[in-house]
């Protein structure tokens, strides 16, 4: 089993060290994780720093890589938070770097941060989770330097109230342009912990990825502790196998491999 979705102390928003989470994860039976620390540049809370020394986080992953060798497979990744205003930046900053995977994800809509609720002031929630897909899209369509999608549907994590729409029109236009382009999206079960009643993104929005042609998907529990990894998953590969899922990705050097639901 794999979890391809875990932060530690090199995320701002984690006080958990790293070799606490190796430990959380081989305790409960994982053969492979990824940490996926956070990289949000210009995000709205200047009390948290969305970011990390890349050196001292590939040094500590080496580390634990021997520590733990034959134990668990340990990859190193990162969780980029995308604006239409940093894709350069976020260019730039990968090139000069090397990771097994990375996420895309967007915590912040027209410099709001989703977590305040700030999109949502003065406009209804449908007109917020318009605006949010939207620059979803136009992220997708002007870059491409990650592996997945990060928790696609984030937006419903946050509203104040349930969101009727399904814009499923304009997600079918993001699956169009990522799924040519080789790149997948993630069923993060934070959903659930955070009390809504399916994972990130819902059934819905699985099963119409697999109607575009959407193969890549991984799973990923968005861990900030030990006891949160793994959380769901076997109920989530369920879901997954009946939605006509046959293979979870991981991923080493941004390359994918598929392993059979069924083995896992």
């Amino acid at each position: 089993m794999f979890d391809y979705h875990m932060h530690s102390s090199f995320s701002g928003d984690c006080n958990v060290d790293m070799e606490e989470m190796v430990k959380g994860a081989i305790a409960k039976g994982l053969s492979e994780i990824c940490f996926t620390e956070h990289i949000d540049y210009d995000y709205p809370d200047d009390s948290i720093e969305f970011d990390f020394d890349k050196r001292k986080y590939g040094e500590r992953i080496d580390e634990l890589r021997k520590r733990y060798n034959g134990k668990i497979y340990i990859k190193k990744g990162v969780e980029i938070g995308v604006q239409p205003h940093l894709l350069d930046r976020y260019d730039e900053m990968l090139k000069a770097e090397s990771f097994d995977f990375i996420i895309c994800s967007m915590h912040t809509v027209e410099r709001k941060g989703l977590h305040y609720g700030d999109l949502f002031k003065g406009i209804t929630v449908e007109d917020a989770s318009l605006k949010y897909y939207n620059e979803l899209l136009h992220c997708v369509k002007n870059f491409t330097n990650y592996s997945i999608l990060g928790h696609v549907d984030l937006i419903k994590r946050y509203a104040p109230e349930v969101i009727d729409n399904d814009f499923h029109d304009v997600l079918r236009e993001i699956f169009s342009v990522i799924i040519p382009a080789g790149k997948g999206i993630e069923l993060n079960t934070s959903g659930v912990r955070y009390g809504l009643p399916n994972g990130l993104p819902s059934d819905d929005v699985l099963k119409l990825y697999k109607e575009c042609g959407g193969e890549i998907i991984t799973l990923g529990s968005d861990a900030h502790k030990p006891e949160d990894i793994a959380f769901d998953f076997k109920e989530s590969l369920e879901l997954l196998r009946s939605i006509g899922f046959n293979y979870i990705a991981t991923f080493e050097g941004l390359k994918p491999s598929f392993h059979s639901i069924d083995a896992c």
